[in-house]
């Protein structure tokens, strides 16, 4: 008899993901046991609830299976009394799974952004850190169907353009490491990991902050996402994730359009020209700015859209307006029919 049908569907999710990880970095050969480097090393990233453990578990079922190390981290982010009791207590839990190394790292958490991108902040800065500690390949995590169908919405609340509405990819990471973060559950929904928790007599920790209505996406799981099925029935989530799909195939196919479209709109010294950009589709063209305003220094996370909106009147009202101020003190001006954008 086999295992669950929510155990068999984690299980297959991780061993997809470990397949892929393989081809990417293939495991040492026996034909030279003395010079032969180490398996590639995947981490988990646990905080302990019914996603993450339920992925812990998977992962230490299918990696040695395929002759993968795997080990985990959980990240103590200080906002609760005890939490550091919990961290251990997690960590305790992946080494009895059979994970090697496991840790658990404290963090302090600022407050650029709100609480929640200031924790979500500091809990990737860690998992960077440990993944560059122990030279890991890749570091899974456990977002979930709901996870990418919140995190649409968080996007189209905040009117943030088809990036946002393309929510979490399946592959991501940062600029040391671009494939460095895998998110083997965004096709399955947050039950079937519970479930597959519940059949394995795994212990599950619910963060209280989750159920916290002080927090936008804790409002939007607890009572948006309930109001949206009662409105339009079920099949919400589902619908969102694809959307989430959908935006990113389109977002990802602007971005290279924009990536080449950026060379083409300068002059011999650089200078991006103003009739250059204004022949482009509007797009593409603000892909081309916000690129540029990256270039110059503004902070990704803190460019938003009302930002590129403003510089790209530049191109299309041109009244004669003065310079326009960028976060990471960049301004942007119009100067004889060149765009300028530059530390100020």
């Amino acid at each position: 008899m086999g295992p669950h049908p929510a155990v068999a569907a984690i299980r297959l999710a991780v061993r997809r993901v470990l397949h892929d990880i393989l081809t990417e970095h293939p495991a040492p050969s026996d034909d030279s046991p003395h010079e032969r480097p180490p398996s590639p090393l995947v981490l988990v990233a646990c905080s302990g609830g019914a996603d993450s453990m339920a992925l812990a578990s998977a992962l230490a079922f299918e990696a040695p299976k395929l002759g993968i190390r795997a080990g985990g981290v959980t990240v103590d982010h200080g906002l609760q009394p005890g939490s550091d009791l919990r961290a251990e207590e997690v960590a305790l839990r992946l080494r009895q799974l059979g994970l090697d190394p496991v840790e658990s790292v404290a963090v302090t958490v600022g407050r650029e952004g709100g609480p929640e991108a200031a924790a979500r902040d500091a809990r990737y800065a860690a998992l960077d850190a440990a993944a560059e500690r122990h030279d890991a390949t890749a570091v899974l995590l456990g977002h979930t169907r709901d996870d990418q169908a919140e995190t649409v919405l968080l996007g189209l609340a905040r009117g943030s353009g088809i990036r946002s509405l393309s929510g979490m990819a399946a592959v991501s990471g940062g600029p040391k490491a671009a494939r460095r973060y895998r998110r083997p559950f965004l096709q399955l929904d947050r039950q079937t990991a519970r479930k597959a928790c519940m059949v394995q007599s795994l212990p599950v920790w619910d963060d209280p902050h989750n159920a916290d209505p002080a927090y936008t996406r804790s409002r939007l799981r607890h009572e948006g996402l309930p109001a949206l099925e009662k409105a339009l029935g079920k099949g919400v989530v589902e619908a969102l994730a694809r959307t989430a799909q959908l935006s990113r195939d389109d977002a990802d196919a602007l971005d290279a359009w924009a990536s080449q479209a950026a060379t083409a709109v300068r002059d011999a010294a650089g200078l991006l020209e103003c009739a250059k950009l204004y022949a482009l589709p509007p797009a593409v063209r603000r892909r081309v700015l916000r690129r540029a305003a990256i270039e110059a220094g503004a902070p990704a996370g803190s460019l938003f859209a009302r930002h590129i909106e403003e510089v790209d009147r530049l191109i299309t009202g041109w009244r004669g307006q003065g310079a326009i101020n960028l976060p990471g003190k960049v301004v942007a001006q119009r100067q004889g029919g060149r765009l300028v954008i530059r530390q100020g």
